[in-house]
């Protein structure tokens, strides 16, 4: 338990000054969150520790070699798998790598990837129920974008998540995906639905989604590309 302290004193300084998007609340309660759901879990050390620090490399000047040093090369390379190599290309890219990655991560950071989406799912749903759809302006692209980032990702753990602790967890993130989004029935089969102008403003462009990427989620759909319009603002 010691390195997990150790690990929650690190990840609070790193974040120091934070706070989670549209929000007042410090962003260190999400990884502490995220560490509480892989506990209950019973996940390894590891795992826990990884999860506590898996958005310091990617959000704070925190680096890969300070953590392992301090935790060791698992917890690195954890950490390492759990952050979007490239934060400058564009959303659809950098969620695109992390669906396609996920096929091939280790189970160690599967487990933190769903506790993580099922905290932030849940904060969603909460915010939500506070001020309604205006909780989507806060990030970068809209619902119906995060929709099917969201199912793209709960389908690509469903297929991986196959040992414990694995399933459990794989559960609560299909629920907390259709609490937020709907249940199965009501997800799009053979193409990918985005607001009209108007709904969400700023649609600018047309951006060739590949439909392999909704086959995570359908499983229905050929091997074509799709058009996706995204926003040309920033959230």
């Amino acid at each position: 338990m010691t390195a997990i302290f150790d690990a929650i004193e690190l990840a609070a300084r790193a974040h120091r000054g934070q706070c989670r998007k549209g929000t007042k609340i410090p962003y260190i309660v999400h990884p502490l969150a995220v560490a509480k759901i892989l506990l209950e879990a019973c996940c390894a050390e590891d795992v826990v520790v990884a999860g506590i620090l898996h958005d310091t490399v990617e959000d704070t000047p925190l680096s890969l070699d300070e953590i392992r040093h301090t935790f060791g090369d698992p917890v690195a390379r954890i950490v390492e798998g759990a952050s979007e190599p490239d934060k400058s290309k564009p959303w659809e890219e950098r969620k695109t790598h992390t669906i396609e990655f996920l096929r091939t991560a280790s189970e160690a950071v599967l487990l933190v990837s769903c506790a993580d989406k099922i905290e932030n799912l849940r904060a969603i749903r909460e915010d939500r129920e506070r001020v309604g759809e205006e909780v989507w302006t806060r990030f970068r692209r809209g619902r119906n974008q995060q929709a099917w980032y969201y199912r793209s990702v709960l389908a690509a753990l469903e297929e991986r998540l196959t040992a414990e602790p694995g399933p459990p967890l794989v559960q609560r993130l299909r629920k907390a995906v259709e609490a937020v989004f709907g249940r199965g029935k009501d997800w799009p089969k053979n193409r990918f639905t985005v607001s009209q102008p108007g709904n969400d403003s700023g649609y600018a462009s047309l951006f060739p989604v590949c439909s392999m990427m909704m086959d995570a989620t359908t499983r229905t759909t050929p091997n074509t590309c799709q058009g996706l319009m995204i926003s040309s603002r920033k959230k």
